[in-house]
C-alpha cells in the first residue's frame, strides 16, 4: 500500500496521468498547451543548430547525461558511475548541475555537508564521488568556473543539461525509466516529454534504467542502447554512518518506507523485491521534510533513499535507515562514451 501524506496536488495528479495507458480529461485538455511547446522547443533547438544562437565554448569536452522526459530516470547514480568510470581510464572527470529550486543563479562549488537547501539534493550526493561539483542555473558559466579552479579537469559531466543548448557537448546520454517509459508520448504539459520523441535520434547512446516493460518499450531507433539497473542491499543508519545492517534486521518489524523522488514506486518496488513489505508514503521530488513527516509512532523503521536522507538527517532518530544503490552498467557504453568524446575531439 502507498501512502500520499496529503491530498495530491494538481502537478501530483498531472504526473500520474501522464503514465495512464489512455488519454484522460486533464490532459486532453491541456494538449493545445502541449502543441505550443512543441513549437517552441522545435524553434529554439533550430536557432542553436542553425547557429543565430550561439553555443558556447569550453576547453574540455562535456558528456550530458539527461533525459528527454521530466522527473527521475536515474542520471545522477549513472553521473556517478560515469565518473567512476572515466577515473578508471585516466582522466580527471568534473561535474557541474544546475542545482535544484533556480536559487543558485552564481556558480559555486558543492563540498559534502552543505546545506542542501542551497546545494541541492542531488548535487550533494555526486559531490561523495570525490570529483569537484559547480553548481548553478547557466551550466556553461558553472562549467567554467569548475575550470578555473580546477585546472587539471579533462572532462566534464553534466548531469542533466540535455535542453541547455548553450552547453557544449562531445556526448549525449539519455536515460530512460525502464517501467514507464514515455508515458503518453505527449509534451509537456499533457505529457511528461521535454522533447519529440525524436529527439532521442539524434543523442550518442540511451540508458534503459531497470527492467523494461511493454508500457516503457523503447522506440526502434538507431541509437545504442544500454541496459541499467540500481543494486543496493545493506540498510546505513541515519544516526551512525558506520553501521550497516542487511534486510533481515527488519523481518517481522513495522516497517514505514518514504520516497520524495520523481517515481517514488522504483523505491518501493525495490524494497518489496528484498522481500518487505512496508507502509510506503510518497512525497513530491525534492520534498522539504519536516517533523511531522517522520512523525510515524507505530514504525519499528523508517528506510528512504539517500536523496532523502541528506534533508532528512537533521531530523533522524535511530529508527532511520538509508539505502544507498549504485549503477550496474551493461558493458560497452564507457567505450561508446570514449569514443565518440575522442572522434570529436579530433574533428
Amino acid at each position: 500500500m502507498v501512502r500520499m501524506d496529503s491530498a495530491p496536488s494538481f502537478r501530483e495528479r498531472l504526473v500520474r496521468d501522464w503514465y495512464l495507458p489512455r488519454p484522460t480529461l486533464l490532459t486532453a485538455a491541456l494538449l493545445p498547451l502541449s502543441w505550443l511547446f512543441r513549437g517552441m522547443a522545435g524553434v529554439r533547438r533550430s536557432l542553436y543548430c542553425s547557429g543565430l544562437l550561439r553555443i558556447a565554448s569550453l576547453p574540455v569536452p562535456v558528456v550530458v547525461v539527461g533525459n528527454i522526459t521530466a522527473g527521475g530516470t536515474g542520471k545522477t547514480p549513472l553521473v556517478a558511475w560515469l565518473v567512476g568510470a572515466l577515473r578508471e581510464h585516466g582522466l580527471h572527470p568534473g561535474i557541474v548541475s544546475r542545482g535544484h529550486g533556480g536559487v543558485n543563479v552564481t556558480p559555486r562549488a558543492v563540498q559534502a555537508g552543505d546545506d542542501p537547501w542551497a546545494a541541492g539534493d542531488e548535487p550533494l550526493l555526486l559531490a561523495r564521488t570525490g570529483s569537484p561539483v559547480w553548481i548553478g542555473r547557466d551550466r556553461v558559466a558553472a562549467a567554467r568556473a569548475l575550470l578555473g579552479s580546477h585546472p587539471g579537469i579533462d572532462v566534464i559531466v553534466s548531469d542533466d543539461g540535455l535542453q541547455h543548448y548553450r552547453l557544449p557537448r562531445a556526448v549525449e546520454v539519455v536515460v530512460v525509466d525502464g517501467q514507464r517509459g514515455f508515458g503518453n508520448g505527449a509534451l509537456l504539459p499533457a505529457g511528461p516529454l521535454r522533447e519529440p520523441l525524436a529527439r532521442a535520434n539524434s543523442v550518442d547512446a540511451i540508458v534503459v534504467n531497470g527492467a523494461q516493460s511493454d508500457a516503457g518499450a523503447i522506440i526502434a531507433i538507431d541509437v545504442p542502447v544500454f541496459a541499467m539497473q540500481l543494486t543496493g542491499e545493506r540498510f546505513v543508519s541515519l544516526v551512525d554512518a558506520t553501521r550497516a545492517v542487511g534486510v533481515e534486521a527488519f523481518r517481522g518489524k513495522c516497517v514505514h518506507a518514504i520516497a520524495g523522488i520523481g517515481n517514488p514506486e522504483r523505491f518501493f518496488r525495490s524494497l518489496r523485491a528484498l522481500g518487505l513489505d512496508p507502509v510506503c508514503h510518497a512525497f513530491p521530488d525534492h520534498h522539504a521534510y519536516t517533523a511531522p513527516d517522520l512523525a510515524l509512532p507505530d514504525a519499528d523503521a523508517i528506510l528512504m533513499t539517500d536523496k532523502d536522507a541528506i534533508k532528512c538527517q537533521a531530523l533522524a532518530d535511530a529508527r532511520m535507515w538509508t539505502l544507498p544503490v549504485e549503477a550496474a552498467v551493461g558493458p560497452g557504453l564507457i567505450e561508446r562514451i570514449l569514443e565518440k568524446m575522442h572522434g570529436r575531439q579530433a574533428a
